[in-house]
């Protein structure tokens, strides 16, 4: 009898220590669904924060996403094309692109590469015959781009990015506020709205716009190119930073209203978390027309061109890109 009763004892000993323990736990588990929630908040409040500090520095043209018809082929998260278009309307409907470039993303690679096709090169735009490959915006926005480049080159992209240069200074500005360093060949003036001296120097803002949007000298197109992929490169290393990540909710609402895109908020963050836990190659570029495939022309109506010969650069895009 003695027996049994230290047995019950033991028993009910035993489930208040089994009750008390999975209290302790549960107590322990609300603290830290409260802490995460509290995290979760303040993130949140940073986040909106950060975005409405960049939106008030910015006076850009896009009140919203998606404004344009666009019927690039179905993307995967593992691969894709993203058409850039650089423009500077100036008040203009119908501009023509300033820059034209297609962005390529291979998530087993990890490796990103840029084209830079030349807006004089000669090609034909659908319904609108042979003119500048820049024109093909005016005529029918990022739409009309990706046929006349799907009909030229026989690549289609996935999606497309209408950048203002209004906004490239403070985009700029903002993932690089130390500047970017670039060797600058000779004096720069004309065409820019300023004076770059010769020489090794660190550009901000309207100075590394007015670098890269240079175009009066013997080098042309060809030269302001090659500017463009240097600074769009190590922008691109800036951005990577993790100084620079802390700014990236800013940094979004600095460049939303000076974008306008059809990528869906899904694949940006896919491709950023690939960028950054993956090792990070250089930036690949191409320039098209490649060299020695193309003659200066001048087109009655048009004015100067690049006559190309599609079919070399029709290899030579496929090529690098796949």
């Amino acid at each position: 009898m003695v027996r049994h009763l230290e047995e019950r004892t033991e028993r009910k000993q035993h489930k208040r220590k089994k009750q008390r323990k999975k209290q302790r736990k549960k107590k322990r588990f609300r603290k830290l669904l409260l802490f995460f929630l509290i995290l979760v908040i303040a993130a949140g409040a940073y986040v909106y924060y950060q975005y409405q500090q960049g939106l008030a520095e910015a006076d850009g043209a896009f009140g919203k996403d998606g404004q344009f018809d666009f019927n690039g082929a179905s993307a995967n998260l593992d691969s894709m094309n993203v058409l850039l278009l650089g423009i500077d309307s100036r008040g203009e409907e119908h501009s023509r692109a300033d820059t034209i470039m297609i962005a390529h993303y291979d998530k087993d690679s990890n490796q990103p590469k840029i084209v830079s096709l030349m807006r004089d090169s000669y090609v034909d735009i659908p319904g609108h015959g042979k003119n500048k490959l820049n024109s093909a915006y005016a005529f029918g926005g990022p739409e009309l781009m990706r046929k006349t480049i799907k009909e030229n080159f026989g690549v289609d992209v996935n999606y497309y990015a209408v950048v203002d240069f209004k906004g490239f200074s403070k985009v700029a500005d903002t993932i690089a506020p130390e500047g970017i360093t670039v060797t600058v060949p000779h004096e720069m003036s004309s065409g820019i709205g300023m004076t770059l001296k010769p020489g090794k120097q660190t550009l901000h803002g309207d100075k590394l716009l007015g670098y890269v949007r240079f175009r009066h000298d013997s080098q042309s197109d060809f030269g302001r190119v090659k500017r463009q992929q240097e600074v769009i490169g190590k922008l691109m290393d800036e951005a990577l930073q993790v100084k620079t990540l802390a700014k990236a909710p800013k940094l979004w609402g600095v460049i939303d209203p000076y974008v306008d895109t059809n990528i869906p908020p899904k694949t940006f963050i896919v491709i950023g978390k690939d960028f950054l836990v993956g090792n990070q190659p250089d930036l690949k570029s191409l320039r098209l027309p490649v060299e020695g495939s193309y003659s200066n022309e001048r087109i009655s109506g048009i004015g100067a061109v690049l006559s190309i010969d599609l079919e070399e650069n029709k290899q030579a895009l496929q090529s690098f890109l796949n």
